[in-house]
């Protein structure tokens, strides 16, 4: 457009100019809108996606909460469990040793 402009006649050629360089100018502000809001709307849209993924870090952190204290009750019950077996095993122990005990004591005393 700019060389055709230039080919014509000079009164046509200084308006058509004229109204080139108004075009070019609202052109290049346009892109210049263009890109900020696009940066705009790409920060937003990151914005958005660090908070649904913020928010499903906390919803899938309230549920390892749940699991980590679900898996401390069943290591206290196992624990417990351990400590009876331990002492049901050591009482049996120590009757069998009684046992033994009394069985020498009465064979042995004949």
């Amino acid at each position: 457009m700019d060389l055709e402009a230039r080919s014509l006649q000079p009164n046509v050629k200084v308006v058509l100019l004229a109204k080139l360089r108004e075009y070019k100018s609202d052109l290049n502000n346009l892109k210049s809108e263009h890109k900020r809001l696009a940066s705009a709307n790409s920060n937003q849209a990151a914005r958005d996606d660090l908070l649904e993924s913020g928010m499903a870090d906390a919803m899938s952190l309230h549920g390892v909460d749940d699991n980590i204290s679900k898996s401390k009750k069943i290591l206290t019950n196992m624990s417990r469990r351990m400590s009876r077996n331990k002492w049901i095993i050591s009482s049996i122990i120590v009757v069998l040793v009684v046992a033994i005990a009394l069985i020498l004591y009465f064979k042995l005393s004949k």
